[in-house]
């Protein structure tokens, strides 16, 4: 079997990076759907919540605690939602999943980057999946920048 993905991360991958403690690496997300969306991706291969050891879960809640209050800080998110779905492994033949947590942050005000104006359409409910995360580079860019600023400063 292949190595994962999320085990051989590019440097182009990391370039993205916006923390790392012992056993987790937070990388802002591709896909901008909710301003200010990240990974969290476990450092070592691991296919399930069940098998994070007590250290990685005392880590995952400093994390969640640290990326809810940045997220707040910086731009305004009134919460966040957290996802470990896992499904697209199941798709393979042969899933070798590998433990990863999405957080999008939700807004119930607008989020102004560079002079544009993101809004949050399905504040309150649950996000639509599939919807279009593309933003421009610089205002991705931007988001970088102030995400991790707050979270190394």
């Amino acid at each position: 079997m292949a190595e994962c993905d999320w085990c051989s991360l590019s440097e182009e991958d990391k370039r993205f990076q916006l923390y790392e403690s012992g056993s987790w690496s937070v990388l802002l997300a591709d896909e901008q759907d909710c301003i200010g969306r990240c990974i969290l991706v476990l450092k070592r291969h691991c296919g399930s919540l069940s098998e994070l050891t007590d250290d990685e879960w005392a880590e995952l809640r400093d994390l969640v605690r640290k990326l809810e209050a940045c997220l707040k800080a910086v731009f305004g998110a009134a919460l966040c939602n957290w996802s470990c779905l896992m499904n697209s492994f199941y798709k393979e033949p042969e899933p070798d999943p590998h433990l990863h947590i999405h957080v999008r942050p939700r807004f119930d005000k607008p989020v102004l980057l560079n002079g544009r104006i993101y809004t949050d359409g399905e504040f309150g409910h649950h996000y639509a999946l599939n919807k279009s995360g593309a933003i421009p580079a610089e205002d991705r860019e931007e988001v970088f920048i102030r995400l991790k600023k707050w979270l190394n400063g």
